[in-house]
């Protein structure tokens, strides 16, 4: 089968605009939560979140202000431009032969908070006539391709958290079955409204301190916006156009859990993340680095290490291991291709970034998780895990062309 690379990359994140930003932010451990208050929400329990900068925020609604966009479909934007300048794509390296897969969970949130104040609350009749094409899930997959004329297949995965992780893979098996030979892939999500925020919290799931994946006083996730996007091509494709290759996707695993619909089941997740390591042809010592899902909730760190544990050992040995949602927060249907994308970097880097907030080892877990300190890896692969509500899991492994 044809082997697929990528050659270009792209990002808005809490950490700043561009993939320089959420990489190096990642690696050093430098968080992009800050401060969030809604006023519509009385007695807000929690207040951070993994928000956009308000001058992002700006120069984002500046550059790509339109009557029929969603901010969510703006952030696809800005992180396939990125990508497609990276990747040094020329406008006629799209048409039928390049896809779009654009994952998201909740689609147009703003739009739709918007409208529900207006109407339940001030009891307006009058609301935005757009808000069927800003609202739909879709949108920002079909945004992208517009922008470069992509009018090969294009998806929206909204699979919850593994959205992006699912969109990258369907991607990696399209174009190695030859259907396709480019695609803009990865996921978005702007979920940051009074209304989706206050749904979080109820949920009890959300630290009202800080987010400690696999610590020991651990207490719940922190929240985040933003998007990811990479143009992932066939070896042959970037080849022939002379492209500067960052990587080779080597292997993609996806399951469901078929079970608790919030709970992950630890032998589906190891499931899951076999699957994707037979199909890149590879056994766990050739994975250096793991970047978990890790959401710092008590019941997914301690499940997903039991998975890690069916695939890498009971010592975890010659494995580092690490969760980056402290540092961009949970976003989502965004998640899997922040994550995907601090996963290049740290192949790229050969250094796994620090899970921070690290205080204190769990007996029950039992991990250390690249605790606050980043550190050298030697091996030329990484994986990244999403393990989403629903009992989706999506696995992603990456290792150095050459």
């Amino acid at each position: 089968m044809t082997r697929v690379v990528i050659t270009g990359m792209g990002a808005i994140s809490a950490c700043g605009r561009g993939t320089d930003r959420l990489i190096q932010s990642a690696l050093s451990g430098s968080s992009g939560v800050r401060p969030i208050a809604f006023p519509d929400i009385l007695a807000q329990r929690v207040g951070t979140a993994a928000v956009l900068e308000n001058t992002v925020k700006q120069q984002v609604a500046d550059e790509r202000s339109h009557r029929m966009r969603d901010p969510v479909s703006n952030y696809a934007l800005c992180a396939a431009s990125e990508a497609v300048e990276q990747a040094g794509l020329q406008p006629g390296d799209f048409g039928d032969t390049c896809g779009v897969s654009i994952g998201s969970g909740l689609g147009g949130a703003q739009t739709l908070n918007t409208n529900y104040m207006r109407f339940a609350v001030e009891g307006k009749m009058r609301l935005d006539p757009m808000s069927v094409p800003k609202t739909m899930n879709n949108a920002a997959a079909s945004w992208v391709s517009m922008e470069f004329g992509a009018t090969g297949p294009a998806y929206c995965l909204a699979t919850a958290c593994s959205s992006a992780s699912q969109s990258i893979g369907l991607a990696f098996q399209l174009i190695r079955a030859g259907v396709i030979d480019r695609c803009l892939a990865g996921g978005a999500e702007a979920p940051l409204e009074s209304g989706v925020f206050r749904s979080w919290e109820l949920l009890r799931v959300m630290t009202a301190t800080k987010n400690r994946p696999f610590s020991k006083d651990r207490n719940g996730m922190i929240l985040g916006e933003g998007a990811g996007v990479l143009v992932m091509e066939s070896l042959e494709s970037a080849e022939l156009r002379g492209a500067n290759i960052l990587c080779e996707i080597a292997g993609y695993g996806t399951n469901s859990d078929a079970g608790d619909l919030l709970r992950p089941d630890p032998m589906r997740a190891a499931s899951c993340m076999n699957i994707a390591l037979n199909d890149a042809n590879m056994a766990p010592a050739d994975i250096g680095y793991v970047n978990a899902h890790g959401t710092g909730t008590v019941a997914n760190d301690l499940n997903e290490v039991k998975a890690l544990r069916r695939i890498f050992g009971e010592e975890l040995a010659g494995v580092e291991i690490s969760s980056t949602k402290p540092i961009h927060g949970h976003a989502l249907g965004a998640a899997g291709a922040l994550e995907a994308i601090v996963a290049i970097g740290a192949l790229r880097a050969k250094t796994a970034p620090p899970t921070i907030n690290f205080n204190e080892n769990d007996p029950k877990i039992n991990l250390d998780p690249v605790a606050n300190t980043a550190r050298p890896i030697t091996n030329v692969s990484v994986m990244s895990n999403s393990l989403a509500f629903g009992g989706i899991n999506a696995t992603l492994i990456f290792r150095a062309h050459g």
